[in-house]
């Protein structure tokens, strides 16, 4: 007795009458053999003016057998031959519909101009940006009602925390801001020396040197080092704690992600700039100093005399009142969209990037404002 699953090859036979008959299993574990036997149905049917596949005889099919008698009707066709399915099982006829070639209807829709695709996403940023600041204005409020809150009840503030950070932040970041603006310190001193030698003024890189990294470059390097390095970790942090659904277990057990994690980073950052900025300031001045001594042959005593006629106390306080402002700006971007990252190392990993470039944008933005009021109340 035959075995009723034994595996039976495809084939196919033509009668007289226009008709191929198709026999045995049209499935995958014949895959050569299949292949053939649909090209062959081509060969034939293209020999005829209308053709008849006779699918009686077929005992199995699966997505693979209908594909091909689907391909071999589709190619029949462009050659002017119509074909017509007879004696088809039901469930046959369902999965050879289900694998049948669509066309897809083309798009009438015109193509727009390179000028309106450019306004297009000029307007979307702008929208965005919008959405962005009314974010931002959102999570401020809500800073500073955690603020509040911390306030009425001083046993929740996480003292530890805020240490903590103060250390990793200030302490762990002190030395590559003072090499960084030692450095810069050092290259202002020598372009401008270069520069004012040629009016015999090489001693007027002193006030320039002075004032520049006192108001301007030293607390605005340190703000951009910091958006970088602590910025970036802070983002990454609390990143990683979204995905890790830590934050969601905070608020289970009664915990404020904004007490726990949001207001001791950001309280740190606001603590740590402005010392970090008094460290990048003499670290400049100093890098000015040298080489100042070794280009202009000014001497340590004299750069000192020259520099405290060049300045006075409110040239130093611009740069050290900027600095809280310029933390409290990186630390709620940096907590913003540490909080917006999805369930993905991708989200997290461009989450981490628009952190950086939204601080160091605002840091510049913010720097742009004070230089205006600053000159507006003439200080």
């Amino acid at each position: 007795m035959a075995d009723p699953n034994a595996h039976q090859p495809p084939d196919l036979t033509r009668s007289n009458d226009q008709r191929l008959a198709l026999v045995g299993d049209w499935t995958l574990i014949a895959q050569r053999l299949l292949e053939s036997k649909g090209q062959q149905i081509v060969e034939l049917g293209a020999q005829m003016h209308a053709l008849k596949l006779d699918l009686s005889g077929v005992t199995r099919l699966d997505t693979a057998g209908a594909w091909l008698i689907n391909r071999a009707r589709r190619q029949l066709g462009e050659a002017d031959v119509s074909v017509e399915l007879i004696q088809v099982r039901p469930e046959y006829l369902k999965l050879l519909g289900e694998t049948d070639y669509h066309e897809f209807a083309k798009s009438s829709r015109p193509r727009p101009s390179l000028m309106f695709d450019l306004l297009a996403d000029l307007g979307e940023s702008a929208v965005n940006g919008v959405k962005e600041f009314y974010r931002g204005s959102a999570f401020l409020g809500e800073f500073v009602w955690t603020i509040k809150r911390i306030a009425l009840t001083p046993a929740h503030f996480r003292f530890t925390s805020l240490v903590y950070h103060m250390e990793s932040i200030g302490l762990r970041g002190a030395p590559i801001i003072i090499l960084i603006n030692f450095l810069v310190g050092g290259i202002v001193a020598q372009q401008g020396i270069f520069q004012l030698q040629r009016f015999g003024a090489s001693s007027y890189a002193v006030d320039l040197i002075g004032i520049l990294v006192l108001r301007e470059l030293g607390v605005l390097l340190t703000a951009i080092m910091i958006a970088g390095r602590s910025g970036s970790a802070i983002t990454a942090e609390i990143g990683s704690m979204k995905m890790r659904e830590e934050i969601d277990a905070l608020t289970v057990m009664g915990l404020s992600a904004g007490e726990v994690l949001i207001v001791p980073r950001i309280l740190a950052l606001v603590l740590s700039l402005p010392i970090l900025t008094y460290i990048a300031d003499m670290s400049a001045l100093a890098g000015g100093m040298l080489t100042s001594w070794t280009y202009g042959g000014i001497s340590p005593t004299a750069f000192l005399s020259l520099l405290k006629e060049a300045i006075a106390l409110h040239t130093f306080m611009v740069g050290i009142i900027k600095a809280p402002f310029m933390a409290l700006v990186i630390g709620l971007i940096a907590s913003m969209d540490g909080l917006a990252t999805q369930g993905s190392a991708e989200s997290l990993g461009r989450q981490v990037t628009a952190s950086v470039v939204k601080s160091i944008f605002m840091v510049i933005v913010l720097d742009g404002f004070f230089a205006i009021f600053f000159a507006a109340i003439d200080y």
